[in-house]
């Protein structure tokens, strides 16, 4: 299973690309409001209907936790200690842990980052702290940790995901299936 935390003000792109390319490849997605009511607000104004609320989140059966960027959306997450702590066990249980735009900032800010490569939205690197940022990569991956530059990476990032749930070949046919040429 596969968890997207979603706090007003998140990046539309930047959490419904990859859910829907996870999707394509039949990966159990669940988008995860912060709050108690299933309604999240894109920082774009886009609403959208969580499929559960973080209470809600089953660890055991956790594959992969994704945070989208957002400045809205990271700072709800920041300001979640429950959403704070699931990142922090996901990480300790050895679970993938993937961020993209700002998103990164947080897994730098708990020292998940220490020492690791990793990309981020372009003017945040000194929010990065020990990290090795490589800048002008799209996504990096490095140990169970996956990080992507920007909405512009967005598709990407969601077949990255895909390639280590799936495999090559089944991140492939996704890539095929949307004509994606990135």
């Amino acid at each position: 299973m596969v968890y997207i935390l979603l706090g007003n003000g998140f990046e539309t792109i930047e959490a419904l690309a990859p859910c829907d390319v996870m999707r394509r490849a039949g990966i159990e997605v669940a988008m995860v409001s912060l709050t108690d009511s299933l309604e999240v607000v894109s920082g774009q104004g886009v609403k959208v209907l969580a499929d559960i609320t973080l209470d809600q989140v089953d660890t055991d059966k956790m594959e992969l936790l994704m945070l989208p960027g957002g400045l809205g959306g990271v700072e709800a997450i920041l300001n979640s200690m429950p959403a704070m702590v699931l990142i922090q066990k996901a990480a300790e249980k050895g679970k993938w842990v993937c961020a993209i735009c700002a998103a990164p900032t947080i897994l730098a800010q708990l020292g998940l980052l220490d020492r690791r490569n990793a990309v981020v939205y372009p003017g945040l690197e000194d929010q990065m702290f020990s990290a090795v940022v490589l800048k002008g990569e799209r996504v990096v991956t490095d140990g169970r940790f996956i990080t992507g530059e920007a909405a512009g990476s967005c598709i990407d990032f969601g077949l990255r995901l895909v390639e280590v749930l799936k495999g090559t070949e089944i991140m492939e046919q996704v890539k095929n299936g949307i004509h994606y040429h990135g």
